[in-house]
Order: structure tokens, then sequence, then C-alpha cells
């Protein structure tokens, strides 16, 4: 009997953890901040923007809006999915004031394997580059050998990597240019 209450114990302050985790996470965005706030009533708009499928996962991104009714004050965003096996379905905000400096460091990982055969990087025989959100998505190029190409991820938190190629890191940066493109339409009222 006491096993098992110290079993069940266990798995319920596991799950209190893991429940603490992803909260902090989310509460590291200003639309995690604004959206986390009680006694008020919020409105949260979601635009799709599009996707891309990178092996068996499934990468989504939308625009976002959360709108306080009482003050009409308004947040906007991005939201990044991803979802397959062996991801758990993650929605991850990223901030309106963060686009531009994501959109810069993806920009910047593509072009890291030219400019690696030229020394740019580093003069040592393996790099990682990357760049992460406040929420935690992180963009990275690795490189084992300069012999070697360049291998690109994205991942979030301690999730498994998934694996894009130059093509499909340039289709993020696409669908992200165009959720930013959306946003500014939005905030101006378009």
């Amino acid at each position: 009997m006491n096993n098992r209450f110290l079993i069940l114990l266990a798995a319920v302050g596991a799950l209190a953890w893991t429940a603490t985790a992803q909260d902090t996470n989310y509460l590291k965005t200003k639309l995690g901040v604004f959206e986390a706030r009680w006694s008020v009533v919020l409105v949260k708009g979601f635009g799709p923007v599009g996707s891309i499928a990178a092996g068996q996962a499934d990468i989504s991104v939308r625009c976002k809006e959360t709108t306080d009714i009482g003050t009409g004050q308004k947040v906007y965003g991005l939201t990044v999915g991803l979802a397959g096996n062996p991801l758990v379905r993650e929605r991850i905000l990223i901030d309106d004031d963060e686009v531009d400096s994501l959109l810069a460091a993806i920009n910047y990982i593509v072009k890291s394997n030219y400019e690696v055969a030229d020394n740019k990087v580093t003069t040592l025989p393996s790099f990682e580059a990357s760049y992460t959100t406040k929420a935690g998505l992180r963009v990275l190029a690795l490189s084992v050998r300069r012999d070697g190409g360049i291998q690109l991820f994205l991942q979030y938190g301690d999730d498994p990597r998934i694996s894009l190629s130059s093509v499909q890191m340039t289709q993020l940066y696409g669908l992200i240019e165009q959720a930013r493109k959306n946003l500014d339409a939005l905030k101006a009222g378009k």
C-alpha cells in the first residue's frame, strides 16, 4: 500500500514539474504574460500562414493577435507549431518584436553553409551556430568536419531536433516573412 502511495506521489510530482517547465517558457514572452492574466476577457485571434512537412514532423506558422476586451489593448506575435511523431504537439509563441531578429538568424544560418568554406565563421574544423527565441525555439546549423556539409535543425527546448534541408529552412524563412507582413497589415488596420 505504501509503495502505491509513493508511486502515485512521484507521478503527481512529475506532472506538476512538467507543467511548471512549460509555463516557464510560455511566460518568457509578452504574449504569454499577457494571456496568463486572470479576471479579464481575452480574445485570441489566429491566422494561418502555412506549414512545412519535415520528415515525420509538421511545422506550422500562424499570426496571433490577443485583445483585452476591457482595455482594448492588443498584443501581436506568431505561433510556430511543431507536431508529429515523436514530438508532442507544441505551440511556441514568438513576440512581434522578436520576429525580425529570428528572420535575420535564419538568414545567417542558411548562409553559414557558404561562409564556413571561406573560414569566415571559424578557423576550427567544426562549428555550431544557433539562435534561440525567448520561448525556447532554436534554429541550428551544425558542422562536424570542414569537408562535410552543414546540417540544419529546428528544436524546441529538450525535444528532439527536427532536421531541415536548406530548402525547408528557406521555406520556413518565407513563412515567417509572410507572417511579418500579415502582422504589419493587421496593425495598420488593413
